[in-house]
């Protein structure tokens, strides 16, 4: 990994608040929750008196976190946009298997499971957790450096939270958690469990503030005893310029498309809904619909196996194209005819925003913290997870029906621009820091 020097008066500030971030990935790195970062550390850097910080890792690759071999990001240590910004690798312990890390996430669930008192309990699971996953440079660097207040974020990156709110709590910094918790599925806690072990809900607990995606989230944390006026219901934000304007024309000659676009845009993942996406088209398909399937984002193994099964004739009408550049991104928005994630893994879906504010209509699922952020039948259409039938029906009905389609788009675009642009979303963010750091 090339090494960048980061100017002094960044790193080691005078008359300033130092802010550090804590995130699992970052720029150039780009997903829901880098982005939600992102956004926070440069608004925040361009507040005067106020230095900031980002330690995140070397992945690029989800997998990069428990398999070898995957994508990482070589940029190094580097300054964006007043943010420095220090990466630090991933190690794996020597001689142990890639299913180490997913075991590990089980074997943590299972002792928080057990009937064993807290004050057994929790010292072993905060012990265990370091390992999921295992970066000791970026432990050794948060007691090496002071900070007025820390903010780490996505709950299952436990070894990350953990470290964060030790060393905040040795400095007597504050210490801010965004967790996204996934609830997954209203009666199934398959999902919900990896975010909400004994050990996780102790640091929300003990932390100065929580910052949550939806009233859902907030509801279930204060439920399991995490302090209501603690808990801050903010959303995630978008900047319209960074989404609108794309060249939905030359996306579709560049792609050879033409009749309607349906797209996903995210993760390639089974919990984010993308094999349904395809058996549902697959429904329309076999029924003479002609439309084409466009699937953007990285691609995890297992979907990849998914897709590489798929018959001939479906592949000719699916685009899988992998992770795309911004530019890229906006003339998807731009093309397209209807956007689907029908996920059981988002606290959020910052991608309903974009889709909305390009004036597309989408489908989500419900479970997670979408049902809080897509108003069914008055801004988009809801199903429950894995119901490729009704997904099916959902699709063709929208496609078909353009005044419902639109009415639904225009509704949800009023929403973004009311609640959910980055000024709006970041003004309450800034706000509890202010508060935490004035008490």
């Amino acid at each position: 990994m090339i090494e960048a020097k980061i100017p002094s008066e960044i790193l080691n500030p005078t008359n300033s608040r130092h802010y550090l971030h804590v995130v699992p990935r970052y720029f150039p790195y780009i997903g829901g929750s880098e982005k939600y970062m992102q956004e926070v550390a440069e608004r925040m850097a361009a507040k005067p008196g106020a230095s900031v910080s980002v330690f995140t890792t070397d992945a690029w690759d989800l997998e990069h976190f428990w398999s070898a071999g995957k994508r990482t990001v070589t940029r190094g240590h580097e300054v964006l946009n007043r943010v420095a910004v220090r990466r630090f690798g991933v190690r794996r312990l020597p001689l142990v298997s890639p299913l180490f890390y997913p075991v590990m996430r089980r074997v943590l669930t299972s002792l928080s499971a057990a009937p064993i008192p807290d004050r057994l309990a929790l010292p072993l699971l905060n012990l265990s957790c370091r390992t999921t996953p295992l970066v000791p440079s970026l432990e050794q660097a948060l007691k090496q450096t002071r900070f007025d207040l820390v903010h780490a974020c996505n709950a299952p990156f436990d070894s990350l939270i953990y470290a964060s709110f030790t060393s905040a709590r040795q400095q007597g910094a504050a210490f801010v958690i965004t967790p996204f918790i996934h609830l997954g599925e209203p009666e199934n806690p398959q999902i919900r469990k990896y975010y909400t072990m004994r050990h996780q809900l102790e640091w929300m607990k003990q932390a100065d503030a929580v910052f949550t995606m939806t009233s859902l989230e907030r509801d279930y944390l204060v439920a399991q005893n995490v302090l209501e006026t603690k808990v801050h219901v903010v959303g995630v934000g978008i900047e319209p310029s960074e989404i609108v304007g794309g060249d939905g024309t030359q996306f579709r000659a560049k792609h050879k498309i033409e009749g309607p676009l349906v797209f996903f845009q995210g993760t390639a993942a089974y919990d984010k809904g993308t094999h349904h996406i395809v058996q549902a088209m697959q429904r329309l398909w076999q029924s003479g619909y002609e439309a084409t399937l466009v699937i953007a984002g990285p691609i995890m193994s297992h979907f990849q196996r998914f897709y590489d099964e798929l018959p001939s004739s479906d592949k000719a009408r699916i685009r899988l194209l992998g992770f795309i550049s911004p530019q890229e991104k906006r003339d998807l928005f731009a093309a397209g005819d209807l956007f689907l994630m029908p996920s059981r893994t988002d606290s959020f879906g910052i991608v309903y925003l974009e889709a909305w504010l390009c004036g597309i209509p989408v489908i989500g699922a419900r479970a997670g913290g979408v049902p809080a952020v897509i108003a069914e039948e008055q801004d988009g259409l809801l199903i429950n997870f894995g119901d490729v039938g009704d997904l099916a029906d959902k699709i063709k009905l929208l496609l078909a029906d353009r005044t419902t389609a639109t009415r639904l788009a225009e509704a949800g675009r009023q929403k973004v621009l009311a609640r959910y642009t980055w000024e709006k979303v970041f003004g309450q963010i800034h706000e509890v820091y202010r508060a935490l750091l004035r008490s």
